[in-house]
């Protein structure tokens, strides 16, 4: 991957997203920054390492059990906040769906500190969405929706080929982890513990960790 990256392009990038992080450490109120990405998770078990004889392959019971949960949200960069999703899919429609929830969380933050409802949009907080190139992130209906819509969202792309650069990579990365070699019964049951890691405050994070993703390590100020 990286051999397909332009280093100009992420360094433009990486410029700019340390000003966006430096805007919200001076006025958190006013401006947020936020990481966003899909991603998947099954109910089949995932193979670790593990001890066996040598030269014997130990047997994982339920391996090719069938299911799927597919979860969409975001990552507040100051305070690590999650907020994720589940989505039937990932398309245009179901993205404008969940930033229309995204929206109206942090507008509920933006009441309960007593502010008015109505001076939401234009004196609320400016929610700065970093995301990837996927192609239902920039249909054009659902963009100018957003805008007329959603004034306080604004998008920003990631360079092409940098996954590295998206902070929630981290958090599919540690869920996936805790996850792994554990026997679901039932997609309901991934799902309701996916919704305790990601929703509920039950995973813990390393975010000084690097971490390979495609090549790339997770270097997201």
């Amino acid at each position: 991957m990286e051999d397909q990256q332009d280093k100009n392009e992420r360094d433009v990038f990486k410029e700019k997203l340390e000003k966006w992080i430096g805007l919200e450490k001076e006025d958190p109120e006013s401006f947020q920054v936020w990481f966003w990405d899909e991603s998947g998770f099954s109910l089949r078990v995932r193979r670790g390492k593990q001890w066996t004889e040598k030269g014997k392959r130990r047997k994982v019971s339920g391996k090719r059990r069938r299911g799927r949960v597919n979860v969409m949200g975001g990552l507040r960069n100051r305070d690590k906040l999650k907020k994720c999703f589940f989505i039937p899919a990932g398309n245009g429609d179901v993205f404008l769906e969940q930033l229309i929830k995204l929206n109206n969380f942090v507008r509920k933050e933006w009441i309960e500190k007593g502010k008015r409802a109505e001076d939401f949009e234009e004196k609320g907080p400016k929610i700065l969405l970093i995301l990837d190139n996927a192609s239902f992130h920039k249909r054009g209906d659902i963009t100018e929706k957003i805008k007329k819509e959603l004034p306080n969202i604004q998008l920003e792309f990631l360079p092409a080929y940098s996954p590295d650069y998206n902070l929630i990579e981290l958090v599919w990365h540690s869920s996936k982890e805790y996850i792994a070699g554990r026997l679901f019964k039932t997609v309901e049951e991934l799902k309701n513990l996916l919704d305790r890691l990601l929703n509920k405050g039950e995973l813990e994070i390393k975010w000084s960790r690097k971490l390979k993703n495609k090549g790339n390590l997770v270097n997201a100020i």
